[in-house]
């Protein structure tokens, strides 16, 4: 149980239990679709005219439509509720030092429009190309009400939404999330990706309800770990929690964007198993992560053995956050995900070689196709409207 802290706290008020009662209603609805106002009320606990009020709020928002009506053994035939995908659309954007992606989704986290643009050297470029994207999408699709911009980047920010950590990104101390609502005039929530994706997994993932501890480890141009653990996720001192990327494995080891030598994503991710595989090229192009996989796949001992040294290092570094941290389930997020044949055993093998026996999770990949880091963006804005409340 959490100790109230006496010197940041919230009074409690009913409108504090009027947005809780909703979203349970919000969330009931999500998860038990099509499902009338009586199931409601009996599945939720919450009194028939408590539900009555919301469901009418939520339907003149245009959160809730009602559909086809039921049958009942006497009294008036109940109506089913669904949520209103065809009008609340959310923007998301995958933020990438390469590439940067918007998609335009419905709360459930399906697209219906995306598109890709080489991500700009400069925030205010980055953000201007937002604005014409989102103006685009609007023309495109006028019947969507946009609820808000989610934003998943390789980097931390502060609460303001502030970037204060982004080595890989190269870009100056900058407040996107003010930048991008004054551009684009919509609410918009900026989050590390491999937290994004984290929350994705607890919103969207196929995993047991009941899993509360649960660590997503985006592996990509650097690693990222986005830590949910107790249901919630962490942050830490200065929105630097998860920062396992940049823990040093070799102090003689290759020169690290953050300024240090050996960390483990100098070791672990797409970029070192390139570096390792091109070796001294004299000066040509190195290869990239997608043709250096196919290269393995068609035989190449060299790109084998780059993918299979990338995968002995993400065991080394995963064998230490589950013994240190103890979640139930550690799922991966990348392009090395469709590799997961090769790569799977050997990450496996040094997990169990490695980590302590009795807090052994389960590792599982996640399908690239399902594109984790904008469905962790989606979720960004829907935990603002079906996660609980922002109080102390």
């Amino acid at each position: 149980m959490r100790k109230i802290d006496l010197t940041n706290f919230q009074v409690a008020t009913s409108e504090t239990a009027r947005q809780i009662n909703r979203r349970i209603a919000l969330n009931f609805i999500r998860r038990h679709q099509p499902m009338s106002r009586a199931d409601l009320a009996r599945q939720s606990g919450l009194q028939r005219s408590t539900v009555s009020a919301i469901i009418d709020q939520l339907i003149n928002e245009g959160w809730v439509t009602e559909g086809a009506t039921g049958q009942a053994a006497r009294g008036r035939r109940p109506r089913f509720l669904h949520l209103n995908v065809e009008r609340a659309a959310i923007l998301a954007i995958d933020l990438r030092p390469e590439m940067t992606t918007v998609g335009l989704s419905g709360v459930d986290a399906r697209f219906v429009r995306q598109t890709s643009w080489p991500t700009p050297k400069d925030p205010m470029a980055f953000v201007a190309e937002v604005a014409r994207t989102v103006d685009a999408f609007k023309v495109a699709h006028p019947q969507l009400v946009c609820e808000g911009v989610g934003v998943s980047l390789p980097g931390r920010v502060d609460h303001t939404g502030r970037l204060v950590f982004a080595p890989n990104l190269a870009w100056p101390t900058v407040n996107i999330k003010e930048l991008l609502e004054t551009a684009v005039q919509l609410p918009v929530v900026v989050e590390n990706a491999a937290n994004a994706c984290a929350l994705a997994e607890l919103w969207f993932g196929q995993h047991p309800e009941h899993v509360r501890h649960l660590i997503a480890v985006t592996v990509s141009e650097g690693i990222g770990v986005g830590l949910l653990l107790n249901g919630q996720l962490v942050h830490g001192s200065h929105s630097m929690a998860g920062e396992f990327g940049h823990v040093t494995v070799g102090d003689d080891g290759p020169p690290c964007h953050c300024g240090k030598n050996g960390c483990w994503e100098r070791y672990a991710s797409n970029a070192a198993a390139v570096r390792f595989y091109a070796g001294d090229r004299n000066g040509s192009p190195a290869p990239g992560f997608d043709e250096l996989m196919r290269s393995a796949e068609n035989g190449d001992p060299r790109a084998g053995a780059a993918l299979d040294r990338m995968a002995r290092y993400l065991g080394l570094g995963l064998a230490a956050l589950d013994t240190g941290l103890a979640p139930e389930l550690i799922v991966v997020i990348g392009e090395v995900t469709r590799a997961w044949a090769r790569v799977g055993p050997i990450v496996d093998d040094v997990v169990q070689k490695r980590a302590l026996t009795r807090s052994m999770a389960r590792i599982v990949p996640t399908d690239s196709a399902m594109q984790p880091r904008l469905r962790g963006a989606v979720t960004l804005v829907v935990q603002q409207h079906f996660g609980a409340p922002n109080v102390a």
